[in-house]
C-alpha cells in the first residue's frame, strides 16, 4: 500500500501567489484539503510583497503540515518583469521549505499540463476542468492561480514519487563513483 500524501501546490507570483494542498497517493482518488491565494498589491514596496507572500505561505505549512511543496519551475517568457517577479516569490517558496526541513520538487507548467490533462499543451481551461473532475469539487476554484497550485499538487503525487526515486537512485550512484575515485 502506498502511503498518503500531503502536498502544498504553489503557483509562484507577486500579485497572486496561488495555493492548494491535495492529499492522496497514486491510483487512489485526490482530496483537496485547501485552496487559496495571498494577494499583494503591485503599488507595495517590493520587500514587503515578498514578506506578505512569506508570511501567507508560512500561515499555510503551519497551517497544514504538508509532506512535500510542489513549486511551479520559472521559465523563459519574453515579459521580464513578469519572469523576475515569479522568480523572488518562488525563491520565497524554496527558501520556506529548506527552512521547514520539507522536502521541494519543482515542475515545468507543461509537466502539470501533461499530469493533469494529458497533454503538455493544454491550455489553462482545460486543465483547471481536469482538476476540477480530478478533485471532485462542484466548481473551479478561483483565480486560475489557484487552480494551478491545486493542478502542481495533484502532478506531484501523480510523478512526484517516481522522480524522487530516480533522483535518488542518481544520487546512490554520484557517491559510489566518488568512493570508487578515492
Amino acid at each position: 500500500m502506498v502511503a498518503v500524501m500531503r502536498v502544498l501546490g504553489i503557483d509562484p507570483g507577486l500579485t497572486r501567489c496561488g495555493i492548494g494542498i491535495v492529499e492522496g497517493s497514486p491510483g487512489s482518488p485526490l482530496k483537496m484539503v485547501g485552496v487559496g491565494v495571498v494577494m499583494t498589491p503591485a503599488d507595495m514596496a517590493l520587500e514587503n510583497r515578498l514578506l506578505e507572500i512569506d508570511k501567507g505561505l508560512n500561515e499555510w505549512i503551519a497551517l497544514w503540515n504538508p509532506d512535500v511543496i510542489a513549486v511551479e519551475r520559472v521559465f523563459a517568457q519574453h515579459n521580464v518583469r513578469t519572469v523576475m517577479g515569479t522568480g523572488q516569490a518562488a525563491g520565497i517558496a524554496l527558501l520556506i521549505a529548506a527552512k521547514a526541513g520539507i522536502p521541494v520538487m519543482m515542475h515545468t507548467p507543461s509537466e502539470v499540463k501533461a499530469a493533469v490533462s494529458g497533454s503538455g499543451r493544454a491550455n489553462k481551461a482545460q486543465v483547471a476542468q481536469m482538476v476540477q473532475k480530478i478533485l471532485n469539487l462542484d466548481s473551479i476554484p478561483k483565480p486560475v492561480d489557484a487552480t494551478d497550485a491545486l493542478a502542481l499538487a495533484i502532478c506531484n503525487i501523480w510523478r512526484g514519487g517516481a522522480t524522487a526515486r530516480i533522483n535518488q537512485a542518481v544520487e546512490v550512484e554520484k557517491s559510489r563513483l566518488r568512493k570508487l575515485r578515492g
